[in-house]
């Protein structure tokens, strides 16, 4: 048997078992391939950059724990630059599946860097009404969250000293699965109360929101976990996103390379055949 029968005959195991390292080695050793960083990223992140310490950053984590890969990197990068400028935070969601995610990722990294609940950023939680919340706030933010996630009265928080309803906030970031999410925070949020707005969104629903950014409805949009690796790239601060494209990467080669193989010796055989029956 020759070497290209031999190969195509190979157990599937093993192929299995090639794609399975190609996928875990990235992950546990990422090596940080380039990543070339789109301006619909690049917009969330200069406007983060160009707001003065002590600007007001909502995030709004709308997404539960099945976008959790793609939308979750998003909130650590998002939640890093903002402390790293200093700038005060306001956590929560409008879906309530995603309370206990959001609410661990805004106080994790608030504790990585050295950030103090109440005074430096708070977590509002989850209240019904998608829309109607998001008006609330507008309205009057202390009515729509008179306690935060923790039960503390929000009017006694320092983090919300001078913020008195969305009017106050310098900028918003929907992460979105889906509806309720960044259509949402401009429909009722935005277009009524004047703040900059910015999204990310999983992959899937990406091309579904370039029409906002184009018009300007969103100033830019973080899209998957492409997006969360190239603002990891931005930040300075590579992390699982990175990670998650040099696995994708990795495996994407080697099912390339394993198709160029199998038709080559496919042909090999062939015309062995051919030369041998000739004979």
């Amino acid at each position: 048997m020759s070497l290209a029968e031999r190969m195509l005959s190979i157990d599937r195991r093993i192929i299995f078992l090639m794609i399975g390292l190609c996928t875990l080695i990235p992950l546990l050793y990422p090596v940080g391939l380039a990543i070339k960083v789109s301006p619909e990223v690049k917009s969330v992140y200069d406007y983060i950059e160009s707001l003065p310490a002590g600007s007001v950053f909502l995030l709004s984590l709308d997404f539960d724990p099945a976008s959790k890969p793609e939308l979750y990197p998003q909130a650590v990068a998002l939640m890093r630059h903002a402390f790293k400028k200093n700038l005060r935070v306001i956590g929560m969601t409008l879906w309530l599946p995603g309370t206990g995610m959001a609410n661990e990722v805004v106080s994790r990294i608030a504790r990585e860097e050295g950030k103090v609940a109440g005074k430096d950023y708070v977590f509002l939680g989850w209240s019904p009404g998608g829309g109607s919340v998001i008006i609330n706030m507008g309205q009057d933010l202390y009515k729509a969250f008179p306690t935060d996630y923790n039960n503390q009265p929000t009017r006694d928080l320092a983090v919300l000293n001078g913020v008195q309803s969305l009017r106050d906030v310098n900028y918003v970031v929907s992460l979105a699965a889906g509806t309720t999410g960044i259509e949402t925070w401009y429909v009722f949020g935005k277009d009524k109360y004047k703040f900059e707005l910015g999204g990310g969104c999983t992959g899937v629903i990406a091309p579904g929101l370039y029409p906002l950014l184009r018009s300007g409805q969103i100033n830019g949009l973080i899209g998957g976990l492409r997006g969360a690796a190239e603002y990891e790239v931005l930040i300075g601060k590579k992390g699982k996103a990175v990670a998650g494209m040099d696995a994708q990467s990795a495996t994407h080669f080697a099912i390339i390379l394993l198709v160029i193989l199998c038709n080559v010796f496919y042909f090999s055989i062939r015309t062995s055949g051919k030369t041998a029956g000739q004979h």
